[in-house]
């Protein structure tokens, strides 16, 4: 079985799930590259009835975002991200880093810790910035000794109430038939809307979830190697049951990776990767004080003009 393939013009380790032609919301920067064979009797870009049929902007929805988020309180599923990148003020927690501008189609990273972080390779997320706003998932330390990348405690305990969105949280997604099981772990109102949104584009089994439940790191939780796909600054992960890779726990950065197991559902994989690159919340730039409505900048203008001439 031959390694999954990646990209070896980016500087970015590890490689993305393949997505459907036309699919993920715009691409994810040039860090691409698909699964080889891994996935190979079926195609991930076929999709069934139903899958993906509507456009984006039809689905566009409000969530509603709690913690830190520097006044940004509303994010927006299918919505397409972007605006004004602000710096985080003083007496907030990670003050001078800064905070949003990053759009839809930076969405994807890899397979690896660490990325999905625009302009910024490499793994691990010490000391980064929040592009999307929201902050990296954690993954928590079990008895065997992981690599310092996968170790920081700077964005504080799963249960964090701090954290953009609120404490981290996941689902599972089985696929209708086969036996492939997939988990989301990011924060809370992320991991709810994207519930709603898989269950209305994939087909789902009976035995997926239909809210979110709170991760706190167990042994019996998904761990770092079972990880497929990272999404939005790696804040979003897609981790796959029965998948174990080993390189995620190497002390040196590789682009080597574990194939994904030939009994994988490819295009049921490929239905929740890429509704999760088109859907996941994105919370723009621009707050509601940022700009001045047409109507306030019309009024203003003759209340200056009211004056001058008095």
């Amino acid at each position: 079985m031959p390694p999954r393939s990646y990209d070896p013009d980016s500087d970015e380790p590890g490689r993305q799930l393949e997505r459907r032609k036309g699919g993920g919301g715009g691409g994810g920067g040039g860090h691409g590259g698909g699964h080889s064979s891994g996935e190979g009797s079926s195609s991930s870009s076929s999709k069934s009835s139903g899958e993906g049929s509507s456009s984006s902007s039809s689905k566009t929805k409000a969530v509603s975002v709690s913690g830190q988020t520097s006044g940004r309180s509303t994010a927006t599923a299918y919505g397409s991200g972007g605006g004004r990148v602000i710096i985080i003020p003083a007496g907030q927690p990670f003050a001078g880093r800064q905070s949003g501008g990053s759009t839809r189609a930076q969405v994807f990273g890899t397979n690896v810790y660490g990325s999905g972080y625009p302009g910024n390779t490499g793994r691990g997320v010490v000391d980064r910035d929040f592009p999307f706003v929201y902050w990296p998932i954690v993954w928590i330390p079990g008895p065997i000794l992981w690599p310092p990348y996968l170790e920081d405690p700077e964005y504080g305990k799963p249960d964090n109430t701090s954290r953009p969105g609120g404490p981290l949280a996941e689902a599972t997604f089985t696929a209708s038939s086969g036996n492939t099981t997939l988990h989301v772990i990011s924060d809370n109102s992320t991991v709810a809307s994207l519930i709603s949104s898989l269950f209305a584009n994939c087909s789902l089994g009976a035995s997926s979830s239909k809210a979110p439940t709170p991760y706190d790191g167990a042994l019996t939780d998904p761990q770092p190697g079972q990880a497929v796909q990272y999404y939005r600054a790696s804040s979003v992960v897609l981790t796959l049951d029965g998948y174990n890779d080993t390189y995620a726990y190497s002390a040196a950065a590789t682009n080597a990776s574990v194939p994904l197991p030939r009994w994988v559902n490819a295009t049921f994989l490929g239905c929740v990767n890429d509704t999760i690159g088109e859907a996941v919340p994105l919370i723009s730039g621009t707050r509601p004080m940022d700009r001045v409505p047409a109507m306030g900048v019309v009024s203003l203008l003759w209340v200056l003009w009211y004056l001058l001439v008095l």
